[in-house]
């Protein structure tokens, strides 16, 4: 349980069918957004009343991680570390045979899944093309063949609350893949606050939900010029990334209002360390991906 839309509904969808008999992994591994380990918590186990175990992995994560910086090795060796970690929990609780995952149809398409022999892999999805071909348990995806509209209608079928069923879609390598790069505590959390501050001016102005189905920040590997004050300095460079979609197949740049982009930057320069450009992303889905990653 990543505590994003996919996984929160596969977790009610199995938890409607088994009851108590599932127990939702939540592993921490330092790549969530400002604040989510325990807004997944408070809402999985106190609001929905399942039963969760929350895994603290940030510094395993951190060391496996450290010095890499192709986005196909990022996932693939946090893949691979999820399903080592859930192993190794399952010893805990006993007999356990089934890992069930959010995987959805783009995920499916994306990393050319097994069964689709003319399909080319444009990125590995940690959910499917990362898993290790040694994991011990049998795979259930019951949203595997639904695109990210139709999982929304299942949740809010399932009674789930619009906070959950409407929650920034959120890939499963985290931060991982929207910093860019070497992956080090210093920059996720630089990372951290500009999204933070991005997706705040977002809620605040009703256009969060209404205004762009995916919106985040990505720190780029680059440095820039830039002048504060009466001092020269050379620092990191932020993206801005909102789109507008109907499935997360094709999406186009959201047309944010320029008085919004203005405020963002403006605080993202003033109150993010170690950043001093920020910039907007105008490319639409194809060409590229929605995420950088």
């Amino acid at each position: 349980l990543s505590g994003g839309v996919d996984s929160a509904v596969a977790a009610a969808l199995i938890h409607r069918a088994i009851g108590e008999q599932l127990t939702c992994i939540f592993v921490d591994h330092g790549l969530l957004r400002q604040g989510e380990a325990l807004q997944v918590v408070e809402t999985f186990e106190r609001e929905q009343g399942m039963r969760l175990v929350a895994v603290n992995a940030i510094e395993e994560y951190m060391e496996a991680l450290q010095g890499i910086t192709d986005p196909e090795e990022k996932r693939k060796i946090i893949g691979e570390k999820f399903v080592r970690i859930f192993e190794r929990e399952a010893v805990k609780l006993g007999q356990i045979d089934f890992l069930a995952q959010g995987t959805i149809y783009p995920d499916v398409i994306e990393s050319a899944g097994k069964g689709k022999k003319d399909a080319h892999v444009i990125k590995t999805h940690h959910n499917v093309g990362g898993l290790p071909e040694d994991m011990d348990f049998e795979l259930v995806e019951p949203l595997k063949e639904l695109f990210k509209d139709e999982v929304r209608r299942v949740g809010t079928a399932l009674g789930l609350p619009d906070s959950i069923v409407w929650r920034q879609p959120f890939p499963g390598p985290g931060l991982a893949i929207r910093c860019l790069g070497e992956i080090t505590w210093e920059r996720l959390e630089r990372l951290r606050q500009a999204d933070a501050i991005f997706t705040g001016e977002l809620r605040r102005a009703e256009m969060l939900r209404a205004g762009t189905q995916q919106a985040f920040a990505v720190l780029l590997p680059v440095k820039s010029v830039g002048v504060m004050g009466d001092g020269r300095t050379y620092q990191e460079v932020i993206t801005l990334r909102a789109v507008t979609t109907e499935d997360f197949m094709t999406a186009d740049w959201a047309r944010l209002p320029y008085d919004l982009l203005a405020r963002v930057s403006r605080r993202i320069v003033n109150e993010v360390d170690g950043v001093n450009r920020v910039v907007y992303d105008i490319t639409s889905k194809p060409p590229g991906t929605i995420e950088w990653e």
